[in-house]
């Protein structure tokens, strides 16, 4: 077993006012902290991994091919494999949750 604490652990500004913090990565998952303050953006963008995520505080819109869903305080979600979406922080609160991917996903440099 391996134990990670999150003073450990750096975060990263993927895009502007977008950060990202990875937190333990086994062999068939990984799994990550995200921050995404009032009024930024994840672009569109897909992967192959399945993600599934939790969001704790703030309202985060997702933008994909069906449409838009909105996550909120005790929601979960799930984003399958190849599926584009993008990520909009529309409320006046940083949105903070945790991401799960399988395959693992390392730290993605949104920024090239």
């Amino acid at each position: 077993m391996q134990r990670v604490g999150l003073s450990e652990r750096d975060s990263v500004e993927a895009v502007e006012a977008v950060h990202l913090t990875q937190l333990a990565m086994g062999e068939e998952t990984s799994i990550q902290a995200f921050e995404i303050e009032s009024g930024a953006t994840v672009p569109e963008h897909s992967h192959h991994h399945e993600q599934t995520g939790f969001v704790y505080e703030g309202e985060l819109t997702f933008v994909g091919p069906d449409g838009e869903t909105v996550v909120g305080p005790g929601d979960s979600f799930t984003i399958s494999g190849e599926e584009p979406h993008a990520a909009e922080n529309r409320g006046d609160v940083t949105v903070r949750g945790v991401d799960i991917f399988a395959p693992p996903r390392a730290t993605p440099d949104w920024k090239e």
